[in-house]
C-alpha cells in the first residue's frame, strides 16, 4: 500500500514540475505538424497482456498505415 501512495504522489509531484515543459512540448508539435498531440496505441506487455501506451506523438500522421509492424509477425 505504501509503494502505490509512494508512486501516486511523486508521480503528481513530477506532472506538476514538469507541466510547463509538457505544454511547450504539445504546442510545438501541433504548430509543426498540424496532427494530433497524442498518440495512443496498443502494445503487448507481460504474459502477452495488451495494454495502452499513451505518449506524445512524434512521427508523421497516420504512421501506422504508412509503414510496416514494428515487430515481425513470428516474434514470441
Amino acid at each position: 500500500m505504501f509503494k502505490r501512495l509512494f508512486d501516486i504522489v511523486f508521480s503528481l509531484f513530477g506532472l506538476m514540475v514538469l507541466s510547463p515543459l509538457l505544454i511547450a512540448l504539445a504546442f510545438k508539435i501541433k504548430k509543426e505538424d498540424g496532427g494530433p498531440i497524442f498518440y495512443r496505441g496498443i502494445r503487448v506487455g507481460l504474459n502477452g497482456k495488451l495494454f495502452r501506451i499513451f505518449k506524445f506523438c512524434t512521427m508523421v500522421v497516420d504512421a501506422e498505415k504508412l509503414g510496416g509492424p514494428s515487430t515481425a509477425d513470428d516474434d514470441q
